[in-house]
């Protein structure tokens, strides 16, 4: 089949940084765009598209026409929207894209949600117990799998321990496991592996069709993290908070592409194909296959510190949203 003839693939890049701008932007692009060209290489002449919409700071809707969805983290408190536009055109958008999932078909939607997009998720869905930690949580951590988790095809290839990025001032705490099962979800990671010793903290989860989130940041690559690292004043913050022995290790685990390396390239893409894959039957596209677990070639590829020429620019209208095709 004709590429041209086939319904064209929009994904939305939902930025919940509130206007502040970060690496993970970057990050989020530069995944996106290598995953249309997987798309590309398997189906020729289709046509991707990406919309970006920041409505934390602009009350813009989330456009509903759209596929895939990736939603950010963001500073600040979860709360801070609360009974505002854009809380509820998320929560609507939330309960859209799980009902989506449940219908399936060439019209079945998901979304992925990072850090303070995982809270808002779990605010929602009342899953848990949202609350401030009592320091800020930062730099690169274990993440560690649940057995559910080591089951579940967003963390399978990790075993029982991954690497990545973490930077938040809050955390969900006692999950509620019969609500989160009667969404059909699971709890996928955790900050320790008793639940208790190094932190309480839920890190993943499948919450219901169609939405899987997490609590670190799996966009984050290596470029992202020195830039954030050889700031002094984030340094002094990590050795003062951390000590100087685990600055060193964070350095070395930056460099092991076992590592951080593995979420860049293992946990957003494979969400993306795993997505694509479920609508692919329906709408005629063929199939991706799985990725490669090689991550050093790729990561060293798509970790440019400079945003990538070809970006979308931010609207200077409010209410509009960004789009571009890749």
């Amino acid at each position: 089949m004709n590429g041209r003839s086939l319904r064209p693939l929009r994904l939305c890049i939902v930025d919940m940084n509130n206007g502040h701008v970060n690496q993970a932007m970057r990050c989020l692009r530069g995944i996106v765009a290598a995953f249309f060209e997987r798309v590309r290489t398997h189906n020729p002449g289709m046509i991707c598209e990406v919309v970006e919409v920041s409505p934390r700071d602009t009350n813009a809707p989330i456009p509903e026409a759209c596929d895939l969805y990736l939603s950010s983290g963001g500073p600040g408190s979860p709360f801070d929207g609360e009974g505002e536009p854009w809380t509820r055109d998320f929560s609507r958008l939330l309960d859209g894209v799980v009902e989506s999932a449940i219908r399936g078909g060439a019209d079945r939607r998901a979304l992925f949600a990072i850090c303070y997009s995982f809270e808002l998720v779990v605010h929602h869905y009342r899953l848990a117990d949202i609350v401030p930690r009592a320091d800020r949580k930062f730099g690169v951590m274990p993440i560690y799998t649940t057995p559910a988790g080591q089951q579940h095809p967003l963390l399978s290839p990790f075993g029982d321990r991954l690497f990545a990025f973490e930077h938040r001032n809050w955390e969900a705490v006692n999950l509620d496991e019969g609500r989160l099962s009667s969404f059909g979800g699971k709890l996928l990671a955790r900050e320790s592996r008793d639940g208790i010793s190094k932190g309480r903290a839920i890190l993943g989860l499948e919450v219901a069709p169609g939405v899987e989130a997490v609590q670190f940041h799996p966009e984050a690559d290596r470029a992202g993290v020195m830039n954030w690292v050889a700031r002094p004043e984030q340094a002094a913050a990590f050795k003062a908070t951390y000590g100087e022995v685990t600055y060193q290790a964070m350095l070395r685990t930056l460099d092991d592409p076992r590592r951080l390396a593995r979420t860049y390239a293992l946990v957003i893409p494979g969400w993306l194909g795993r997505c694509f894959n479920e609508i692919a039957v329906h709408r005629g596209y063929v199939e991706l296959p799985p990725i490669e677990d090689i991550p050093c070639t790729r990561f060293g590829a798509h970790c440019r510190a400079e945003e990538p020429a070809a970006s979308p620019a931010r609207s200077s209208s409010a209410g509009e949203q960004v789009a571009s095709r890749i």
